[in-house]
């Protein structure tokens, strides 16, 4: 399935529009990597595991997107948006949301 942050596909012109899609995920984290996150903050870097898991959750969004656009018919998702939030008690939690217009090229 084609998906893009812009409202057409050059070279592909929208056929159908099917309506807006949506694709949410949140997942935990985890207190060792918080607390180790927390260090890597302090002294510096990255922290590969807040990474992987925000991959994580972008992927399940994206395949959950991907599945109503299919259902609906379409072959294309245009105009995607991705949001990250914080959420649960202290922020426990990491929530990806992403969205687009599903159509068909």
């Amino acid at each position: 399935m084609l998906m893009t942050t812009t409202a057409i596909i050059e070279g592909n012109p929208v056929q159908d529009y099917y309506g807006v899609v949506t694709g949410e995920a949140i997942v935990g984290a985890n207190i060792f990597r918080d607390f180790f996150a927390g260090i890597r903050d302090i002294v510096g870097g990255r922290s590969a595991a807040y990474e992987k898991e925000l991959h994580k959750a972008r992927e399940i969004a994206f395949e959950e997107m991907q599945e109503q656009a299919r259902q609906l018919g379409a072959n294309a998702i245009i105009g995607i948006d991705l949001d990250y939030e914080v959420v649960g008690q202290g922020g426990s939690m990491l929530m990806v949301t992403a969205s687009g217009t599903a159509v068909r090229v």
